[in-house]
């Protein structure tokens, strides 16, 4: 059975929002409020993969304590981009 968009979008926002701690909730929350639908599919791909991985990383990546890996570095400089600009 395959994913529709709208079910695709619906369950990023909540795998963005119940991450299991509050930065990444908050971070990741308003990024997925302000561009998830405005994502391309491929761009969607990479921001799944970006929540596979474990929160401290991510956390560390988007405060910019730690360089972020190629295959996240556009991902991550989008939502240091949102969060600048809250």
């Amino acid at each position: 059975m395959t994913e529709t968009r709208d079910t695709r979008l619906r369950r990023l926002k909540m795998r963005s929002m119940r991450r299991g701690t509050k930065e990444m909730d908050i971070l990741l929350m308003r990024y997925s409020a302000e561009r998830m639908g405005e994502l391309s599919d491929i761009e969607l791909d990479a921001y799944e993969a970006l929540l596979d991985e474990n929160d401290q990383d991510i956390y560390q990546w988007i405060s910019q304590q730690k360089p972020s890996p190629e295959e996240h570095k556009p991902t991550v400089a989008d939502i240091i981009r949102i969060a600048a600009s809250a």
